[in-house]
């Protein structure tokens, strides 16, 4: 039996990392999260740009992102930095985190006197924090209790060729072995979503995934504008991908071969075992931050033109069919697959060593976005600012 390494935390989840998370309420603590977390190192921070000026759902979409975050197992333990007068209520996500057990502290801007005050006594405590975390044991944990998202950005011609089947061959791996999966990625459906539904295990489940596709074409209508130019984007196109369908059609083969378990809404936390579908935008920075919020522990990221996305709180495990990509892109990649379309390789063998990275990142090694520090977050609005 395969296990991974992780942190088992009080609510019975497991964790693969082990993040002092430094987490702003709003746009105007900004400043003072980054000055903390410049201090405190072993901390990582989500600075963003939201938080007050909204209403209705699109209050309710930041307030999910924040306190998943916040939840993400990866997470051992939350500094909250408010300013003390936006929309978003500190003291509620404070409390919904501290459900996981974590300890979490609350303090703010205005009621500690400014930010030097806040700086200084987010420092100490942060500090406080970090050394509670600190003897939290490395423990053996089975492969099914691991959640990896699927995602693909930057996309050629490769990908659906090489890149994105060679992922649902360490997919299914990872499913015959009790794990979750997670797709996202609405737009890069549109065309292929009846062969996703097929997959589903019910009418309803094939009902929610329709009514995704529809709500977002609806939107792309109500704005009277032509997606195309942004999915598929110029690179896209510069790389081969001429349709939406043709895209969707090698998006699709990461998740695997499994039953479509549900339908889960943008954040929400995956409910059971096995293969989940997440609504989200395909902007990249968006869906990983979707997935992360809703409990992934590490991302499998396709990308045939090159990206260096990473995620403050999950590893980001890049992957290109593309030679030159590999070549080019050094830095940013962490497995070559191209070897299938040279004929060095089986889709199965490249699914392998995909599956033996998902494995060797779950047991503490560093991804390529980990140790560039590449940490970016953003959250998928809905409405407008008042």
């Amino acid at each position: 039996m395969t296990v991974i390494k992780g942190y088992r935390r009080d609510n019975g989840k497991i964790g693969i990392r082990n993040h002092l998370l430094i987490l702003p309420t709003v746009v105007c603590a900004n400043q003072v999260t980054s000055r903390i977390q410049q201090q405190v190192p072993g901390s990582v921070a989500i600075p963003h740009q939201h938080g007050c000026s909204q209403v209705g759902a699109d209050k309710e979409r930041t307030h999910k992102v924040l306190v998943g975050m916040g939840k993400n197992p990866n997470v051992g333990a939350v500094l909250i930095v408010s300013l003390g007068c936006e929309v978003i209520n500190a003291q509620d996500i404070k409390q919904e985190i501290e459900v996981t057990g974590k300890p979490v502290v609350w303090i703010d801007i205005q009621n500690e006197g400014g930010s030097v005050k806040t700086i200084q006594k987010g420092v100490e405590v942060a500090q406080e924090l970090l050394k509670k975390i600190e003897d939290i044991p490395l423990i053996d944990i089975p492969l099914s209790e691991l959640i990896v998202g699927v995602k693909c950005g930057g996309s050629d011609a490769t990908s659906g060729l090489c890149s994105n089947p060679a992922l649902g061959r360490a997919a299914d791996t990872i499913l015959n072995a009790g794990g979750t999966i997670v797709m996202g990625e609405t737009t890069e459906i549109i065309g292929a979503e009846h062969l996703v539904a097929a997959k589903a295990i019910n009418q309803d489940v094939q009902q929610k995934l329709y009514k995704c596709v529809e709500q977002f074409e609806l939107e792309v209508e109500r704005m009277g504008v032509d997606m195309r130019g942004g999915n598929p984007s110029p690179g896209n196109i510069a790389g081969g991908l001429s349709t939406i369908e043709e895209k969707s059609l090698g998006c699709i083969s990461k998740a695997g071969t499994a039953e479509l378990q549900g339908v889960v809404d943008f954040a929400e936390e995956i409910p059971g075992t096995g293969y989940y579908f997440m609504d989200s935008p395909g902007n990249d920075i968006e869906c990983v931050t979707g997935m992360a919020a809703a409990g992934v522990h590490v991302v499998c990221f396709t990308t045939g033109r090159g990206t260096p996305t990473g995620n403050p709180i999950i590893p980001v495990i890049k992957i290109t069919g593309n030679e030159m990509t590999g070549r080019r892109m050094a830095d940013n990649i962490d497995v070559d697959v191209s070897p299938v379309l040279q004929g060095k390789e089986t889709l199965d063998e490249s699914g392998e060593r995909i599956f033996e990275s998902i494995v060797n990142v779950a047991k503490g090694q560093e991804t390529k976005a980990e140790i560039l520090g590449h940490q970016e977050f953003s959250i998928s609005r809905i409405g407008i600012s008042l």
